[in-house]
């Protein structure tokens, strides 16, 4: 696969993600353009003490583009290593604000460096509260920033039994959001929040 097919797929305004249902063991995730073509698949590991996501072009998993990896063992306010598994080369992270989670759920977004550079936050105090009590009836939407800017958009699409999230990068005018890294995010929000 050409490289320039390889980044095609990281050029969309808007994505959606979706987790299988009834999946046994681990997760797998499906990445769809906005056209509603498959163009991604991602795979969570089963019995990892360790969160272990990869991403693959597709099905098939025969070539892997990104790991997204934890960096501790079952860690309330773990962080997660974003890898361009073609590179090696360490994209950014993420660390989920654990305290804080349990009212409203906060990710801050790290650059390679482990620089804060923004955060991911569910919407409001409110719904989130409400949510808690709720579980799966009210969908979480979260809003993305990097250095103040508005840059994306999460949104959980309301099924009880299936997980969509649209991912919405079209607030990032300034390309300051790198969409390996916010499809990453997209994953990490249907692997990790989607357990609550």
């Amino acid at each position: 696969m050409t490289s320039g097919a390889m980044t095609d797929r990281f050029q969309h305004q808007t994505y959606l993600v979706r987790r299988k249902a009834l999946k046994l063991f681990g997760g797998s995730f499906s990445i769809y353009d906005p056209a509603g073509q498959l163009i991604l698949y991602g795979d969570m590991k089963a019995f990892k003490l360790k969160e272990d996501i990869r991403l693959y072009t597709d099905t098939s998993k025969q070539t892997e583009i990104l790991s997204i990896k934890a960096r501790q063992i079952l860690d309330f306010s773990a962080a997660y290593d974003v890898v361009d598994s073609t590179t090696h080369e360490k994209i950014g992270a993420f660390k989920r604000k654990g305290l804080k989670s349990i009212i409203q759920d906060e990710w801050i977004i790290m650059d390679a460096n482990d620089n804060d550079i923004g955060f991911i936050r569910e919407d409001s105090v409110a719904l989130a509260l409400v949510r808690r009590l709720l579980t799966n009836l009210v969908p979480q939407n979260f809003h993305a920033e990097i250095h103040g800017t508005p840059v994306c958009h999460f949104k959980q699409n309301f099924n009880p039994f299936i997980l969509k999230l649209t991912v919405d990068f079209s607030p990032d005018t300034q390309q300051l959001f790198d969409r390996r890294l916010g499809i990453a995010a997209a994953l990490l929000l249907c692997a990790v929040e989607g357990r609550q």
